[in-house]
């Protein structure tokens, strides 16, 4: 079952993200990795700043989270995750097809250059990596990143008409 999260969430959002993102461990610039990856005040500030998590329920347990942010005219797909142990059900898929009904207007991920897991999670259902020009123009944009961030990071979307 998907469902919107409240605030009784936060705790299971926080363990998700902080379980998921060791895939990251090694994988990403050693400088953008830490333990934990998200902490429990920048999580709640992504919800103060608009993130809107929804969560993938198995036996009345969140297993996977992704969140949505309206962004103008964009929306975008943030902090895509699920429990290492529930990897590989379908429930990132399930998800994200969800959320993207929940908007008319053109979606963006970003993620890093290096998890190609994502990308071609993301490419699978439909979204494209963008243009280097474009990937910077939108991450300087939409997303409040530090410039290392943007070097080693990717964007996709589900309408490069809007690019």
């Amino acid at each position: 079952m998907i469902r919107v999260c409240v605030e009784y969430d936060v705790e299971s959002i926080y363990d998700i993200i902080n379980d998921a993102a060791q895939a990251y461990k090694g994988i990403i610039p050693e400088d953008r990795f830490y333990e934990p990856y998200m902490s429990l005040e920048e999580l709640n500030v992504e919800i103060m700043n608009g993130v809107l998590f929804w969560g993938y329920e198995v036996d009345n347990e969140i297993v996977g989270v992704m969140g949505l942010q309206e962004k103008g005219e964009v929306s975008l797909i943030r902090h895509a995750y699920v429990r290492s142990n529930q990897r590989n059900n379908g429930i990132g898929g399930e998800l994200l097809a969800y959320l993207i009904t929940l908007t008319k207007k053109p979606l963006l991920i970003g993620t890093w250059a290096s998890a190609f897991w994502a990308i071609s999670f993301y490419e699978k259902h439909g979204f494209q990596v963008v243009s280097q020009a474009s990937k910077e123009t939108l991450l300087r944009k939409y997303w409040h990143v530090p410039e290392e961030q943007i070097q080693s990071s990717v964007v996709l979307t589900n309408d490069l008409n809007f690019i």
